[in-house]
């Protein structure tokens, strides 16, 4: 029986934020069965949050460039 690859589009450790919380910086800690689970960066001792892939974006540059980009969509 052949197995379908799924394919990770973060790693362990790549610094991402959600969609509908884009000033969160979040932490990807673990991919299982196609979820991320991610913790808040400056605060792990809060609960980790569980996102799929399409509720994520990557961060890139700093936090004006996603309110930036969260005004013009």
């Amino acid at each position: 029986m052949k197995r379908n690859a799924t394919k990770k589009e973060y790693q362990r450790g790549d610094l991402v934020y959600a969609k509908v919380r884009p000033t969160v910086l979040l932490v990807v800690r673990l991919y299982v069965r196609k979820v991320y689970y991610c913790a808040i960066q400056n605060d792990p001792a809060k609960n980790e949050l569980v996102y799929l892939a399409s509720e994520l974006k990557p961060y890139v540059g700093n936090l004006s460039t996603i309110k930036h980009e969260q005004l013009t969509l």
